[in-house]
């Protein structure tokens, strides 16, 4: 088994597993990886992507993955100015790993809902 368990909050904050996993699985920062998986993209182009975020989330979850190493930000200065995000080799790999993942996801979807109708019929019974 991963060394996933800690004994104390210390150990916790140097645990390299616990460090990578809690920045790159938030609902927000895989979606914006697999958005940049093509090509570069604007700001822009990766908020219609998503669509549902908004822009103080999006820039906050761009320098978080900016910051470890997974993007990079171009900026053309134009005119006018034009600021590109691009996936890093980091940030390739990382996406080459996250995609089984994702294809999982889609294709257990029926068993997710059907698991969720279950348990909350289950919970309302008395």
């Amino acid at each position: 088994m991963l060394p996933v368990g800690v004994e104390s909050a210390a150990e916790a904050s140097n645990c390299p597993i616990r460090s990578v996993l809690s920045n790159v699985t938030g609902k927000w920062r895989m979606i914006i990886l697999l958005a940049l998986e093509d090509e570069p993209k604007r700001f822009g182009a990766i908020k219609r992507c998503i669509g549902d975020i908004t822009q103080r989330v999006l820039t906050e979850n761009l320098r978080a993955l900016q910051r470890d190493g997974y993007l990079t930000r171009t900026v053309d200065p134009g005119p006018p100015i034009a600021v590109s995000y691009g996936l890093t080799p980091l940030g390739q790999d990382l996406v080459g790993a996250l995609k089984p993942l994702v294809y999982w996801s889609n294709d257990q979807m029926d068993s997710v809902k059907t698991a969720r109708l279950v348990y909350d019929r289950e919970m309302r019974e008395p």
